[in-house]
């Protein structure tokens, strides 16, 4: 890497031992969860992915068995439910923000959107569980199993509103302010010189935001799966909505586990047995290598549309 400048040079090496550290971290995180995954992993071998029985013994250890593939389905399965609502509600509230929002409100509504980004989880929990799941189950979810149950996704009648849709429901809200901000960053990035060009061939508002959000479709992809990241990895409100049990949830108005819930609930007791801390901390290791390859491939895309953009 070449600097202009000594001082250049300089302030790189005084950055280099902050990045380190951060990158140190980063694979001691990965060896400490690789480690304490070794045993469960050996043991219940591909089971431990394609079960869902979860089986702890107090008696002997080799009557334990445990299995993630019911998290692991209720994991995609809210995070699903999250893009499918948020996605179009961030695109919508995007260009609103950069094309409809008067200049002397922009930065006001703006504000208010990355506020509630930087809300703590556990305030959407609350709302989600006592304010949000009767509101799901009495106008959403029964209608919904009683008019539209032959579909499977609707075909079970809602016992409680701590169910996968409540989750990614709160989930849908708790990422809709990132979402939004990348896509809104991304149209204002977008040359002024394109939009003239848009509005001088004659077309309308609508068709102008047509055009110019298909100009962005890398930066809502990379938003899509930097959301998904970000819902897969939420802890506190998906454990107060989600109803914290085992089986496949086939029906969306079904309760379930995620993967960061099972860690939750079941990490105070797994000392008490001889196998289940293995299996959390295998649970663990695979949302995180699920996260980063996510967030990989999201900021992969987001770099290259903006090079592309920038040239």
């Amino acid at each position: 890497m070449r600097f202009p400048s000594r001082e250049d040079r300089m302030f790189f090496y005084m950055l280099l031992p902050f990045a380190g550290v951060v990158f140190i971290v980063f694979v001691l995180l990965f060896e400490v969860l690789i480690q304490n995954s070794v045993p469960v992993l050996l043991r219940e071998g591909l089971k431990f992915l394609t079960s869902s029985a979860w089986r702890p013994s107090e008696v002997s250890p080799d009557q334990e068995f445990y299995g993630i593939l019911s998290p692991l389905v209720g994991t995609l399965y809210s995070s699903l439910i999250a893009l499918i609502l948020a996605l179009p509600t961030s695109i919508a509230l995007a260009i609103f923000i950069n094309d409809y929002t008067p200049p002397q409100l922009r930065d006001h509504v703006t504000g208010l959107v990355d506020l509630m980004a930087g809300l703590p989880t556990v305030l959407y929990g609350l709302w989600g569980a006592f304010v949000l799941a009767p509101i799901l189950k009495t106008y959403i979810m029964t209608p919904l199993s009683l008019y539209l149950g032959f579909v499977p996704v609707f075909g079970c009648r809602p016992i409680t509103g701590f169910t996968v849709f409540t989750a990614g429901t709160v989930l849908s809200v708790m990422i809709l302010p990132f979402m939004t901000s990348m896509i809104r960053e991304s149209l204002a990035s977008i040359p002024r010189t394109y939009r003239e060009a848009v509005y001088s061939l004659g077309a309308t508002r609508y068709e102008a935001s047509r055009m110019l959000v298909s100009m962005t479709k890398p930066a809502v992809m990379a938003a899509t799966l930097l959301g998904f990241g970000r819902a897969a990895g939420e802890t506190i409100a998906v454990s107060m909505t989600i109803g914290n049990s085992f089986g496949l949830p086939l029906c969306m108005f079904e309760p379930s586990y995620t993967i960061s819930s099972l860690i939750a609930n079941q990490f105070a007791n797994a000392g008490f047995y001889h196998y289940m801390t293995s299996a959390l901390y295998a649970a663990g290791l695979f949302l995180l290598a699920t996260g980063l390859l996510l967030n990989s491939a999201g900021v992969y895309m987001l770099v290259k549309w903006r090079r592309t953009y920038r040239r």
